[in-house]
């Protein structure tokens, strides 16, 4: 995370799972405790997708995938958008992106919604 990028965050429960997105209890009940910052870590490429037909203000085409962090004995997958083409199995890592889709473009009103996140950029 640096000063110009929020913190993506996963929660770390009592049990010692951690969980993408994060929720107060896990699947089984135990507590959310802290949290696990993923934009510190890489993942691996399970698989991706080429959307072809996007909302207004998605690029088009736009390239997604699911990626696995592994972090202390725990997977965490996690969605998102791609910075360039990624292939399974590659190593990606998280990087903070001001805006996802154009606020403009869309037909909510741009100050009702976040538009900024994080996308997966292959690491060399």
């Amino acid at each position: 995370m640096t000063a110009d990028s929020p913190e993506f965050a996963a929660a770390e429960y009592a049990d010692g799972t951690v969980g993408y997105p994060p929720h107060p209890v896990n699947d089984d009940g135990a507590e959310r405790v802290g949290t696990v910052d993923l934009s510190e870590h890489t993942a691996q490429v399970v698989t991706w997708t080429e959307s072809t037909a996007t909302p207004p203000g998605v690029r088009e085409p736009n390239t997604l995938a699911i990626v696995a962090f592994e972090i202390g004995g725990n997977t965490v997958r996690a969605i998102g958008q791609t910075t360039d083409d990624v292939e399974i199995g590659q190593t990606v890592t998280p990087v903070y992106a001001a805006e996802l889709r154009d606020p403009e473009a869309g037909v909510r009103e741009p100050a009702s919604q976040e538009w900024d996140g994080f996308r997966f950029r292959p690491v060399e």
